[in-house]
């Protein structure tokens, strides 16, 4: 049976419905799986908990499905670029289970790797300790932490065969290999398809076992959520010349 569906709305199709928890992969808008997210917006499903390090920005990634509504709950790590996602925050519309980043990567990372708890001392003795057990060993205080998973994980990667088995590029690799291994069935959308045994098997990131379904999403805009630029030091002798 093939992994290779056609579009990622054919994708998604079954698998997302009302109240589905989702993983997104991507660290600010690098890596994350837009045509997937576009999918889900088309499946009108509600009421979703969705596990991402942040929410995209407003109108893109995350932040289209937090435009219609259809995002309930969001248990992240960074979200301060996105105004959409702090207005339905502040209003009550939108329930957040904030984490600190290295927590949430490993709270991700336990729970694809069938762990389901750890302790860390991230956040003792601060609101992230709230409700929390909490431990000693060797005479230094821990949080309990309890590991991830999802009923569908969408990732980005660089490159995959038709058997799943994926290549990230560059910083794409931020969560989405961890993602990959904790949702109970994985769609991925990638830039390049190949055939089956036409990677390097020393270059693959991620087994195929871990990957349900594949849809190609050639030439994906690579956007810059936030473009930092400083002007050339000789920029000002250079106009003249121009001029």
């Amino acid at each position: 049976m093939t992994k290779v569906f056609k579009n990622a709305r054919e994708a998604v199709d079954g698998l997302v419905r009302d109240g589905t928890t989702l993983m997104a992969g991507g660290f600010g808008l690098c890596g994350i799986p837009g045509a997937l997210i576009a999918a889900v917006k088309d499946t009108g499903a509600r009421d979703l908990t969705v596990i991402s390090n942040n929410a995209g920005v407003d109108g893109i990634g995350l932040g289209v499905l937090l435009e219609t509504r259809q995002i309930r709950k969001m248990i992240s790590s960074y979200v301060g670029e996105n105004k959409l996602f702090a207005q339905q925050y502040l209003s009550g519309e939108l329930e957040l289970e904030f984490n600190p980043q290295g927590t949430l990567a490993e709270r991700i990372r336990a729970g694809g790797a069938g762990i389901p708890a750890f302790y860390t001392k991230t956040g003792v003795g601060t609101v992230i300790s709230e409700g929390k057990e909490v431990r000693e060993f060797r005479g230094e205080t821990y949080l309990m932490e309890l590991g991830l998973r999802a009923d569908v994980s969408l990732i980005h990667a660089w490159k995959a065969d038709t058997e799943g088995n994926l290549i990230y590029r560059k910083a794409a690799r931020n969560f989405n290999p961890i993602m990959a291994t904790a949702g109970e069935v994985t769609l991925v959308q990638v830039e390049h398809l190949v055939e089956a045994g036409e990677l390097d098997p020393d270059e693959i990131h991620t087994p195929g076992i871990y990957v349900d379904r594949i849809v190609h999403v050639p030439n994906v805009e690579k956007l810059i959520e936030k473009r930092t630029v400083r002007q050339r030091p000789n920029a000002a002798a250079i106009e003249r010349t121009e001029v």
